[in-house]
């Protein structure tokens, strides 16, 4: 693998930076609420600058070569190092990660949820980004593993302590199910160690003699890691972990989940399992793209029959990340390249519909849908709002989740040489029933709440109808991103595009194309 190794202290600064602003909290004393407040604002705002000085730095004229490239010797006795680098592929999600956090913190110093506790909030936020990051950048399956298993923690304790009633419920189960998954993905990085030579852990040393297992065996290691990267997803039958978890997360959390914690199993898939175990993916391609339409119409279905608006947005992301997996699995360029653009276009769109409902929540006291209305009326900037992220996450043209979506599907109509055609032409037909199905439950989610009249405020503890306002200015900080990046990348997709598909060839070349 081709590798740039200038600046290669950049990744780690950016990476650990959070880490930095957690000592620094810890040592303000409990009562200095505002200044845990600007020390997290401070150390989010100076870790997006090392990401947009990265991005400066970045040479995407040679996108396909991991930059920024750093090895270090870590655990010697297992051969494992620090081995970090991005490519086109990881460095738009690594940046991502930052954008977000950001965001989340700049909505959370006008919206720290119950109990409050802002420092121990802060620091879970900011220990968060550096498990995103790092899970980003590893070039080490060890060091993968770590940051991977970093971001369950902090997820487990901001649904655990400020989530819903059923907080408790949901963030066990977010755990075990994670956890469950982690285990298998752990064995089958061991049996590759092991059945290379038990040289390295080592991606890229692992890409180039992943090949050289036996098949039999492949599709074995290969279905640990499917597990593992599946949960996270998360992938039909392994998803029912997300709307709970979704449903009774914080605001705050929910963003986070949906526009940057399921990328990290569609991530796993792009940069692990299928560059080292090419002929087990192909064995495993039609039953991957089978799950992932299944989980299209089925996340659909499930969304129509949803009461609730997080847990309708929830099971959005069930059928939406199932178009990405469906790119992935044609195990072509064009497939991928999709995935990858759906990846972030989700996490763009899922993430603001998310803050959206918490803000629909905050005013209302609720988020049954039958108890909802009149918002265009009442707070007409958040109903309009809310209006242009459902057209987005339906797919309309000009906006980011068509270019996630559009292509994914039309790349099922030709998969990858050795693979099923009429097979992946069915899997194509099911998906595009699956975005008139999205159409249907996202309009009629957005005619109950916007449109109609208001309902009576009394009977949602409301004192009056002041409590009702419109959006804030911590809100338009916070959101104004990401509108302008759902409309920027729908109008102009090959900023991504042209990103991603060196990275994307490279990697494929180990299918011989």
């Amino acid at each position: 693998m081709n590798m740039l190794q200038e600046n290669n202290w950049l990744l780690s600064v950016g990476t650990f930076l959070p880490m930095l602003g957690v000592v620094v909290m810890m040592l303000i004393p409990k009562a200095s609420d505002q200044s845990v407040k600007l020390v997290a604002l401070a150390t989010s705002v100076a870790t997006l600058a090392v990401g947009i000085f990265t991005a400066l730095k970045f040479d995407f004229g040679q996108a396909e070569k991991m930059q920024f490239v750093a090895d270090v010797e870590w655990i010697s006795v297992i051969k494992s190092s620090y081995l970090i680098g991005v490519d086109g592929i990881s460095f738009p999600l690594y940046l991502l990660s930052m954008v977000i956090t950001l965001l989340v913190v700049i909505y959370s110093l006008d919206h720290v949820p119950s109990p409050g506790k802002p420092k121990a909030f802060f620091s879970l936020l900011l220990v968060l980004q550096t498990g995103m990051a790092g899970t980003f950048i590893a070039q080490d399956l060890i060091l993968f593993f770590v940051f991977f298993e970093l971001v369950l923690l902090p997820m487990f304790f901001l649904i655990g302590v400020w989530g819903g009633e059923q907080r408790q419920y949901a963030s066990i189960k977010f755990f075990l199910y994670t956890m469950f998954g982690s285990a298998l993905m752990l064995v089958a990085f061991l049996a590759l160690f092991f059945k290379t030579g038990a040289e390295s852990f080592s991606i890229p040393y692992l890409v180039e003699n992943g090949g050289s297992i036996a098949k039999n065996i492949q599709i074995w290691i290969f279905a640990g890691m499917f597990v593992g990267f599946a949960v996270k997803v998360p992938m039909f039958p392994f998803h029912t972990w997300l709307p709970d978890a979704h449903t009774q997360a914080p605001t705050q959390g929910s963003v986070i989940l949906a526009a940057i914690l399921l990328k990290l199993g569609t991530y796993g898939f792009v940069r692990i399992a299928l560059p080292i175990l090419p002929d087990a993916a192909r064995e495993w391609a039609p039953y991957i793209g089978g799950l992932a339409v299944i989980g299209i119409i089925y996340g659909a279905l499930g969304c129509l029959a949803q009461t609730d608006m997080k847990r309708l947005i929830a099971f959005s992301s069930v059928a939406h990340m199932g178009f990405v997996m469906l790119g992935i699995s044609t195990l072509t360029s064009f497939g991928i390249n999709a995935a990858m653009f759906g990846m972030v276009a989700h996490g763009l769109i899922t993430g603001m519909l998310f803050f959206i409902a918490g803000s629909v929540k905050e005013r209302y006291h609720t988020l049954e849908i039958a108890k909802l209305g009149g918002m265009l009326t009442q707070m007409p900037r958040l109903g309009w709002i809310f209006g242009f992220c459902a057209m987005a996450s339906l797919g309309l043209p000009g906006l980011a989740g068509f270019w996630g979506e559009f292509p994914a599907i039309l790349s099922a109509y030709n998969p990858a040489e050795g693979l099923n055609e009429t097979v992946f032409r069915i899997f194509m037909v099911i998906a595009a029933l699956g975005t008139v199905l999205a159409a249907a439950y996202l309009l009629w989610m957005f005619q109950r709440i916007a449109f109609g009249a208001a309902k009576n405020n009394s009977s949602h503890g409301h004192s009056s109808d002041d409590e009702l306002h419109d959006v804030t200015t911590y809100e338009w900080i916070a959101w104004t991103p990401l509108l302008i990046g759902i409309l920027v990348l729908g109008i102009l997709p090959n900023i991504l595009f042209s990103v991603f598909d060196p990275a994307v060839q490279a990697t494929l070349s180990v299918f011989g194309g």
